[in-house]
């Protein structure tokens, strides 16, 4: 991958693009939030070649979640399941608004 390539990249939310500390920098939290939201499985970081840690724009969006939930006294655990379900629901409502959407561009044939 050329440099060129990589910059094409970034503006992908999935990307990694994001070290530990500047991921934590980010947030405004420890590299030890991020471990522990990691340890939760409220999100997974790509491994660099060397194995360090990379944050996408998307999981820092998550963790940013979590972070807000944490910060208003939820426990992290919770926190973190919390921000997977407040996710699950977003992806399930979009999934209806496309089944909605396609139902309506074919409607049943009159029997």
């Amino acid at each position: 991958m050329t440099a060129g390539d990589s910059f094409g990249r970034l503006d992908d939310d999935d990307y990694p693009a994001y070290t530990m500390g500047r991921a934590a920098e980010m947030l405004g939290t420890t590299q030890g939030f991020l471990r522990a939201v990691g340890e939760a499985r409220l999100i997974t970081p790509l491994r660099s070649g060397g194995g360090h840690r990379r944050y996408s724009r998307y999981q820092l969006r998550i963790a940013a979640r979590a972070r807000e939930l944490v910060d208003q006294g939820t426990p992290i655990e919770a926190a973190c399941r919390i921000v997977i379900l407040e996710d699950q629901l977003e992806e399930a409502q979009s999934i209806n608004a496309e089944y909605r959407a396609s139902a309506s561009d074919n409607p049943p044939a009159a029997g």
